[in-house]
């Protein structure tokens, strides 16, 4: 059973809706770290791309798993579960029982909140031999093997992303087995492969914060948003990474899009209206994964003190 006196508070919301600001002040009325939950914000070398606490926001509240990893890392949502859940318990015993989560990466909070499916460590030499297999040939011959190896997965899953495609290959050589016979969760999509509905049990209280604008103030916040990161040096921070492109550090909206500009196939505006359009799209498939979840508090981001006088109840109970 959860401890009532350790309780993880979560702080959730599509891009863009405001979550920095909040988790700022609210870990500063609990006296406590933020995790962040943002599996972009982890790599250096992108923190305009990525929205990154700035070195003044992290100077205000210590965070953790922000520019920790280098462009080449390889990273999981496994690994952050163990690594996150580490962070967290040892956070309990110096912050009076009391830890901040805060992001929008669905499958990192997923994966601290109720667990994935451990899927096996690969070794280096499979990862390598698939990385040598693309490069080489392209994805049609590794498309071909994954419809072969695991049909089931090949029919719903998006066949032309190759880090799905070799993500899944490597599972099915390590293992020989089929990447579906080792998933938990059946007839999902594509994008939440790994997630579970069987939640592993935590010991201590999940109190989950959402936050929420209306429709046209979020799009209009995200459209904002992208000029800004332009103002601060967007174009040129996508210039300065694109030798690691190739990477899945990436492989997200904003640097695919720069890219295709960096390379000549895009005028500038025409690539900051696709980014724009891809990151409204985004929100609203993160809105969506969030509204299934019946657990959440729902808040505007600015009714700050709505939002702490629920904290000091929850904390009062």
């Amino acid at each position: 059973m959860p401890s009532p006196a350790n309780i993880l508070f979560v702080v959730l919301g599509p891009t863009a809706v405001g979550k920095t600001e909040v988790s700022l002040q609210l870990a500063e009325h609990l006296g406590c770290p933020i995790v962040s939950a943002d599996s972009r914000q982890m790599f250096r070398d992108i923190p305009i791309g990525t929205a990154a606490p700035t070195a003044e926001e992290q100077s205000r509240v210590e965070h953790h798993f922000v520019g920790n990893l280098g462009l080449e890392d390889y990273y999981s949502a496994s690994r952050y579960e163990s690594e996150a859940l580490a962070v967290i318990e040892e956070g309990f015993k110096r912050h009076n029982g009391r830890m901040l989560l805060s992001g929008g990466s669905m499958m990192y909070i997923d994966a601290v909140c109720d667990g994935i499916d451990q899927m096996p460590d690969i070794r280096d030499d499979i990862r390598q031999g698939l990385k040598d297999e693309y490069a080489a040939h392209g994805l049609q011959p590794l498309v071909a093997e994954l419809q072969q190896r695991d049909p089931e997965y090949a029919a719903q899953c998006d066949l032309q992303n190759h880090v799905r495609v070799i993500h899944a290959l490597e599972i099915c050589r390590q293992t020989g087995q089929s990447y579906t016979s080792l998933r938990k969760r059946e007839n999902i999509k594509c994008t939440r492969a790994h997630a579970t509905d069987h939640p592993s049990p935590r010991p201590f209280r999940i109190v989950k914060i959402g936050l929420d604008r209306d429709r046209d103030e979020l799009f209009n916040r995200i459209n904002c948003r992208v000029g800004a990161m332009v103002q601060q040096g967007f174009v040129e921070e996508a210039r300065k990474v694109m030798p690691w492109r190739q990477y899945n550090s990436l492989n997200t909206v904003g640097f695919k899009e720069l890219f295709r500009y960096l390379d000549g196939e895009w005028p500038l505006e025409m690539t900051l209206d696709r980014i724009r359009k891809n990151t409204r799209v985004y929100a609203k498939k993160q809105l969506t994964w969030f509204r299934r979840d019946d657990s959440i508090h729902w808040f505007h981001p600015d009714r700050l003190d709505d939002i702490l006088s629920f904290v000091d109840h929850t904390l009062a109970q």
